[in-house]
Order: C-alpha cells, then sequence, then structure tokens
C-alpha cells in the first residue's frame, strides 16, 4: 500500500461520507519525489478544495509518512488518468433546502429540557431569544461537551419561534450540512440559491460551528453569511464543542464576531440534575422508575444525557418485551458496563482537599478552631460533603477536623442543608462539590 492509500484510510475515519466521497475517494497516487507526496485530482476544484478546506487535516499526516508535503496534480496530467463516476455517491447537484420544520426534534422542546445549575443560564438565554429575537443577545453562543443538551436548546429555540412567529424565517442547519451545500452549489453554480436560503433568513441556527475549524473557503462565506444577518438585525445562535478561542484553525475575524454577544458554557449535568432528567425521560414514557435504579444509573454515568437515556431506553426496551418490572437486578444485568465499572471511593482528605482548594484556603486550616467566617463555611460545607458521600459517622467526621465534638458536626450538616434552600451559589457550589468527588 502506498503512502497517500494510507492517508486516505486515515482520511475516512475522520471526515463525514460525504466529505470524503465529494473530495477524497477519487484521487490517486502519482509517485514520491524528492521526499513531496504527488497526487492525481480529478479536477481543478478539487485540488482548491483539498490545499484550503483539507490541508490542516493532510499535513501531518503527510510528515507523518516521513514526507515533507503533499502536490496535487490534475488527472489529464497523470498519465491520462480519469475517475469514474460510476455509482459514486457525490453531493447533489440540487440541494433540496428543507423546511425547517423537517430539520427540529419535536421531543426537543423548552417543556423537556430539564433545568439545572449546570445549564440554567443556558436554558434562560435561550428562552430569551426564542421570545425576542434579535433584541436579547446577538449572537447566542453555547458552547459544552457532547451530550449535554446544547442541541436541545438550539430545536427549542426553533420550535419555540415557529409557533410563536408564524411568519418568521427560521433556518437550522449543521455546520456540516452548511459545508456540503455549498459545495453542491459551487459545483452546479447555484450559489444565488445558497446565499438566498442562509441570508434570507429571520433566525439562524447553526449546530457544531467548530466543524469550520481549518476550513478557510467554508469560514470565509459564512463570514459573509454572518455579516449579512447581522447587519440587518437578524438573530444568530451557534453551538460548538469549544469557546472560540479553543477552535483550532478558526480565524480571527470569526471569533471576534462569536464573542460580539452572549457566550455560554454549559457543563455536565451534576448529580441532582441527572436524577431529575431520568426522572423526567421515564415520565415521558410513561414509566415509574425506582430510587435505587434511578440512583444506580445516575451515579455509574458520567456527565452525558445521551448515555443516560441510552441506558433508560434499554431497560425500558428490556421491561416491555419481557413484561417484567423494572428492578435494580435488572439494571445490573442489563447495564453491565455500568455494573462493572469501578465504584469511586471518595475519602475524607478528598473532600477537604477539593474544598479548600475551591475557598483558596490550606488543608490543615479547615482542622483550626478558628470560628472566622472564611474558615467556618468551608469546615461546613466540607463536614456536610464527609456526611453525604462517606459512611464516617458524626464522631469520626468530628475528629477528621481537629476534634470537633460531634454535636458542632450535627451543627454544620443543617447549617449547610439551610443555605442549600436560602443561597443559590452555595446549592450551586455543593452540587459542583458532590458532581466531581463522584
Amino acid at each position: 500500500m502506498n503512502a497517500w492509500d494510507e492517508i486516505k484510510i486515515r482520511l475516512e475515519s475522520e471526515l463525514s461520507a460525504e466529505s470524503f466521497q465529494n473530495w477524497v475517494q477519487h484521487t490517486r497516487f502519482i509517485r514520491i519525489e524528492r521526499r513531496i507526496l504527488w497526487v492525481s485530482v480529478p479536477d481543478e476544484e478539487t485540488r482548491n478544495w483539498l490545499e484550503s478546506e483539507y490541508a490542516g487535516a493532510i499535513s501531518p499526516k503527510v510528515r507523518a509518512a516521513g514526507l515533507t508535503a503533499v502536490a496535487y496534480e490534475l488527472s489529464g496530467n497523470a498519465n491520462g488518468w480519469s475517475p469514474s463516476t460510476s455509482g459514486m455517491e457525490v453531493a447533489p447537484r440540487d440541494p433540496e433546502f428543507t423546511s425547517p420544520v423537517t430539520q427540529l426534534n419535536p421531543k426537543f422542546s423548552f417543556d423537556t429540557f430539564v433545568v439545572g445549575a449546570c445549564n440554567q443560564f443556558a436554558h434562560a438565554a435561550a428562552k430569551s431569544v426564542a421570545t425576542t429575537p434579535s433584541r436579547s443577545y446577538n449572537p447566542l453562543f453555547l458552547y459544552g461537551g457532547v451530550g449535554i443538551g446544547k442541541t436541545h436548546l438550539m430545536h427549542a429555540i426553533g420550535r419555540s419561534l415557529i409557533e410563536n412567529y408564524s411568519g418568521m424565517r427560521i433556518v437550522y442547519t449543521s455546520s456540516e450540512r452548511f459545508m456540503n451545500e455549498m459545495i453542491a452549489c459551487i459545483r452546479s453554480e447555484r450559489m444565488a440559491q445558497f446565499h438566498q436560503h442562509y441570508r434570507s433568513a429571520d433566525v439562524l441556527l447553526v449546530d457544531d460551528i467548530q466543524v469550520l475549524g481549518n476550513k478557510e473557503r467554508t469560514q470565509e462565506e459564512f463570514f459573509h453569511t454572518f455579516n449579512d444577518l447581522f447587519d440587518h438585525q437578524k438573530q444568530i445562535v451557534i453551538s460548538s464543542d469549544s469557546s472560540p478561542k479553543e477552535i483550532p484553525g478558526l480565524v480571527e475575524r470569526l471569533r471576534s464576531r462569536f464573542e460580539w454577544g452572549l457566550m455560554v458554557d454549559m457543563q455536565p449535568p451534576d448529580l441532582e440534575t441527572k436524577m431529575a432528567i431520568l426522572d423526567k425521560k421515564a415520565g415521558i414514557e410513561g414509566v415509574q422508575l425506582p430510587e435505587e435504579v434511578r440512583a444506580f444509573i445516575a451515579t455509574r454515568t458520567k456527565g452525558n444525557v445521551r448515555e443516560l437515556e441510552g441506558a433508560l431506553i434499554k431497560l425500558i426496551a428490556f421491561s416491555s418485551l419481557t413484561d417484567a418490572p423494572i428492578t435494580l437486578q435488572m439494571a445490573h444485568q442489563m447495564l453491565k458496563h455500568l455494573s462493572q465499572a469501578p465504584e469511586r471511593r471518595v475519602t475524607i482528605d478528598a473532600i477537604q482537599k477539593a474544598v479548600a482548594d475551591h475557598y483558596s484556603i490550606k488543608q490543615s486550616q479547615l482542622k483550626e478552631k478558628s470560628n472566622r467566617k472564611t474558615i467556618v463555611e468551608p469546615r461546613q460545607v466540607a463536614m456536610y460533603l464527609v456526611k453525604e458521600l462517606t459512611a464516617a459517622s458524626l464522631p469520626e467526621i468530628g475528629r477528621a477536623f481537629g476534634g470537633k465534638h460531634h454535636t458542632t458536626v450535627i451543627h454544620s450538616i443543617q447549617r449547610v442543608m439551610e443555605m442549600k434552600q436560602t443561597n443559590a451559589e452555595i446549592n450551586r457550589l455543593i452540587h459542583r462539590l458532590l458532581d466531581s468527588l463522584q
């Protein structure tokens, strides 16, 4: 196997099927000359696209093969080779710009979105945009890890706008779709239709903008689309796996525009939110989830809503097919990957360290007899967490905090429980620490 074929195999695993078939599949190895890899391409457009959009993906692989560069030669100059188009799937010459209703998942609404400390800000911002588009935050940039609800909020915004603003033109797309539609329109010389579709939108919702990283030509097109909409006071909502500054290969002029409006960092769901999500999803399916099963799934899964939903759906399906009630035993049986996951043992020392780090104090200060507020509150929080996360008795907790009497421990725990009810900041802190320690 030659060097280019090996690179193609790696590219196939990284690119979407459509992108690979359009731009890479029908290229051919020619030769290696003076450590330059020569590759045959079917047309000038493919050469331009590989040099601009996929240079960031190809160049490191060329260097890893011990070569210095890649050069592209039109197939007419490469021993007369010409690619066969028989049976190959390419981007459609006449892309159909579908109605936004068909692109939006009816299950993703504000009513079905579970709000917790991890996503409260994002939810509020999304509802504000859906209520008064172009007047609240423009653009609204939602970012965070995979499976934490960004797409759910994007769809919820779109569906809410369609329901409440009948004359408003909503366009929802993914960055991958935006790029492939642009490719198809360039090839069929129908860019006017492409511009009409995207630039006549009243609200543009774009998912997974990080896909445009290192795609210079697509970024240029999106830049002009963004400017046109923004200049006409149209709403733009964008989602990404990372913040604009962390998207590799994103040009500065786009990065700065993404930062013009409101950027919201969405965090993975904490334990309480995961429990609420399971309750919500089970309720939608008409299932009563036993408390111990809910706790088992929530504590064993990572902060990913899709993983939660997948585990729940598997249980519900098995229960329905076997006509058996959902039990903890069934959960252990059907969700073996969760059962076998090592359960993290939380120590008092780990809790003290986490709390001390948050409050920027020394861990040893939690064991002092000081009654200063800067020490008392962290100590109370730490005692509460020890009670929640370990099997330590009240006297054992007292000894771990410098020999405090067990009545002091009781008072501390009660005090934190009260603060959780009245102090939103403390409540969020407790949930963040619980989630990070478990």
